[in-house]
């Protein structure tokens, strides 16, 4: 009787901490999600995005947490998917979003790192 009151309270606390996990997962996943503009063209690592608006998005539909996509803003196409390596943000670049590379002239400039909102670690892209 006593093993069995044990096992029920178990496996009530496991779905208690299930339910927490997810909800906080959700929640965090929308923090890790950002709309940005770009008025020239860009790169990312096997993709040129020409001037516009785009959603950048990490660990997209519960994957790996270091894995970025990033869609057209209305998130029909998806223009890439791929791993990154977590960077830290610097004290002196709170304000920026992403961390732009050096291109030959007339090339699109590489995106090296994207830093979402809020977010105290960023996402370096791997070229």
């Amino acid at each position: 009787m006593v093993n069995r009151r044990f096992v029920v309270a178990g496996c009530a606390a496991a779905v208690v901490v299930l339910l927490a996990a997810s909800s906080t997962l959700a929640w965090s996943s929308l923090a890790r999600t950002n709309h940005l503009t770009f008025s020239a063209a860009v790169a990312l690592p096997g993709v040129v995005l020409s001037p516009g608006s785009y959603t950048f998005q990490a660990g997209p539909q519960d994957t790996h947490p270091n894995i970025v996509r990033v869609t057209t803003r209305d998130g029909r196409r998806v223009l890439f998917m791929g791993f990154t390596t977590p960077v830290a943000r610097s004290h002196d670049s709170r304000g920026l979003v992403v961390s732009i590379g050096e291109a030959p002239a007339g090339q699109p400039k590489p995106i090296m790192a994207w830093y979402p909102s809020d977010s105290s670690i960023g996402y370096q892209f791997r070229y």
